[in-house]
């Protein structure tokens, strides 16, 4: 990967690469304790996106209801993979706990989150900001 795609592509990057460390549960990794410091913390980074006009960048799931459950709108992502030319297949997390989520009203409410089977493809380089979140907002 190269260093001077952008900022954005970059952090996905790096947390891809600690994301991946941990589900290699190898316990003499250098990498081994960066979600876990203390305790394990699980194996998913957080994190939202933001547009070139500074606003959320939302994504649906379960449209046509291909789960159980009603469609849902989120601004929570997880890194499944990033590719050589900044693209990124991400998972949406789930706000729960929160009834009916709204992403413009509700983001500061989210007290947890839960991953889905449900994905989408992104370019990284339309993007101009990025915020993690804690990986203890994540329920498995």
């Amino acid at each position: 990967m190269s260093k001077d795609l952008n900022c954005v592509c970059d952090a996905v990057q790096n947390i891809a690469d600690l994301q991946d460390a941990v589900e290699d549960h190898c316990p003499t990794s250098c990498y081994e304790n960066l979600l876990a410091p203390t305790q394990f913390l699980g194996d998913t980074i957080p994190f939202m996106l933001f547009d070139k006009s500074g606003d959320l960048f939302k994504a649906f799931g379960n449209v046509g209801g291909l789960e159980a459950g009603d469609c849902f709108e989120t601004v929570f992502f997880r890194v499944e993979k990033i590719r050589n030319d900044c693209c990124a297949t991400l998972s949406l997390l789930r706000p729960t706990g929160n009834g009916d989520f709204d992403c413009k009203d509700d983001v500061c409410d989210v007290t947890a989150l839960e991953k889905t089977d449900f994905c989408i493809e992104v370019d990284l380089t339309c993007f101009c900001a990025i915020q993690c979140l804690s990986p203890r907002l994540v329920t498995n």
